[in-house]
């Protein structure tokens, strides 16, 4: 069978239920993917050393092992070995891109389609669960756990309700002590990754940590056992919080592992619920894996990756992604754009110092781990290029080569979907979007910024500016009618300061230049 780069795992699929000697797998390390984007170097060495350590780990059970080297299609290199060996069986590819890239094997007949046995939902679900389109993940998420049971008492949410989200808003003043991120034995293979990451990817961005990357089953096991007794008991009441003390807080860090299916959800959920944890700390963990994760890959799988929008619900397209030029039968990406949002990204997300503490802290901690928690990403980081009408799909694949948890199916509904608001009311109730106050409150970033969040931070006119741009398109949206109302009292001159400071801000960082406070 042919196991894709995220499904290394012999605990589900045909490797959990035929005997080592039954079964041989294919693996295939393909240089034409790596460079299909600059990937950070981190997410590349995650990738290709646990890629390289699953195929030891599987030999020494007793399977049977292929591992392609290629520099070309998984197609190119899967096609000579199924014509040698008969058809391979697969797993459905959990991305979108290698499906599209696989197709013409699976219609040959030399690729055998299996379900993914690693989600914890159906489609059937999300389709029984929705009225829409529009859709939502809140009776998604109610559906799937009373069909469950989980977290359910009596046909009712253990606690009284199915999300203690307003619970979970607490900003970190310190205490309780964040822990530091495990560290991991770098042994032959990592070094041999790394070796190959800084000769072949030398142009990718992003720094390589190897004591920080997990790449073994035991590896695995490690970060998840550390993440149960570190992080689960303080996750909920802090998980909103941000902190330049802690980029990472009381986070689990297991994203990355769970996409590649090192760890595999159903594991984390179970030992979740069999941990003697606060309720508002195990629900907030449980929707993200059993909820908002499954409810995002329903979203690009019905939507196809956001090319077409569901019946009775069309995606506008705009922007710098939809003027670009493509080969004949080139994959177009998808590329809504609900809000006309056509800024190039800023060199500041690659970083060049922005004068904004909480963009350059962010994305410092971006380019050297590979990852920042999700409140980082979406009230940071897309806040941000939201209030300097950044093209979406320009910051959809920012996302993706930056993160190493980043996949089309999760990247794609979480940047374009809702970070970006591109997709308008598909999948969120409103664009998330905030001037200087919520940062203020959740973390302690403006402390050490030039910028007052009071007074002088120019987050606080972006906000107003970008209500006033778009509020032909906005005003009507339910969850919008109190920012309208308190916009309709903001004076004709403050409106003119605020669409200065758009113009302004995103001049000077479109320039590369760093922003600072205007003289006393």
């Amino acid at each position: 069978m042919f196991v894709p780069y995220d499904q290394l795992t012999d605990r589900i699929g045909p490797l959990a239920r035929h005997g080592p000697e039954e079964i041989g797998i294919v693996l295939v390390e393909s240089r034409w993917k790596a460079c299909r984007r600059p990937y950070h170097k981190q997410k590349l060495a995650l990738v290709l050393a646990n890629m390289r350590h699953f195929a030891l780990e599987q030999a020494r059970r007793g399977v049977a092992v292929r591992y392609l080297m290629a520099d070309g299609p998984y197609r190119e290199a899967l096609r000579p070995v199924a014509e040698e060996l008969g058809p391979l069986m697969v797993m459905e590819p959990a991305e979108r891109e290698l499906r599209v890239d696989l197709a013409p094997l699976f219609t040959a007949g030399l690729l055998l389609l299996r379900p993914h046995e690693g989600w914890l939902t159906s489609s059937e679900q999300f389709a029984a669960s929705q009225d829409g389109p529009p859709w939502r993940m809140d009776p998604f998420y109610r559906h799937v756990r009373k069909e469950t049971g989980v977290l359910m008492e009596g046909g009712r949410p253990a606690g009284g309700r199915f999300s203690l989200d307003a619970e979970n808003r607490r900003p970190w003043p310190g205490e309780p002590p964040a822990p530091s991120a495990p560290d991991f034995p770098v042994d032959d293979i990592k070094a041999e990754v790394a070796e190959l990451v800084e000769a072949v990817f030398a142009d990718h961005p992003g720094e390589l940590d190897l004591d920080h990357l997990p790449a073994t089953r035991v590896d695995a096991d490690h970060l998840w056992s550390w993440a149960k007794e570190e992080c689960l008991v303080h996750f909920g009441p802090f998980e909103d919080a941000m902190s330049r003390r802690s980029g990472g807080l009381f986070h689990t860090r297991v994203s990355a592992l769970l996409n590649l299916h090192r760890l595999l959800p159903a594991q984390v959920v179970g030992d979740a619920l069999a941990l003697d944890l606060p309720l508002a700390s195990q629900e907030g963990f449980v929707r993200q894996v059993m909820g908002w994760r499954e409810f995002v890959r329903h979203v690009h799988a019905a939507t196809d990756g956001f090319r077409c929008g569901p019946e009775g619900f069309a995606l506008e397209s705009g922007g710098v992604s939809a003027e670009r030029s493509f080969a004949a039968g080139e994959d177009r990406p998808g590329a809504p754009d609900f809000l006309g949002a056509a800024t190039p990204l800023p060199p500041a997300y690659w970083g060049t110092p922005s004068g904004l503490a909480c963009l350059d802290q962010v994305v410092g901690q971006v380019w050297r781990e590979g990852w920042s928690h999700h409140i980082t990403r979406l009230m940071v980081l897309s806040n941000i290029a939201l209030l300097i009408d950044v093209d979406p799909r320009e910051l959809t694949d920012w996302f993706w080569i930056a993160y190493a948890d980043a996949f089309d199916w999760v990247v794609e509904p979480n940047v374009l979907g809702m970070g970006a608001f591109a997709a308008g009311e598909l999948m969120t109730t409103k664009p998330y979007v905030s001037g200087s106050n919520y940062i203020a409150k959740m973390s302690d970033f403006c402390d050490s910024c030039a910028f007052d969040p009071d007074v002088s931070c120019p987050l606080r006119d972006l906000y107003w500016a970008f209500l006033a741009r778009h509020e032909e398109k906005l005003a009507g949206i339910p969850r919008m009618r109190l920012p309208y109302a308190s916009l309709a009292k903001r004076g004709a001159e403050r409106r003119r300061r605020d669409q200065r400071t758009f113009e302004a801000v995103r001049q000077r960082l479109g320039d590369g230049q760093i922003l600072s406070p205007p003289p006393p």
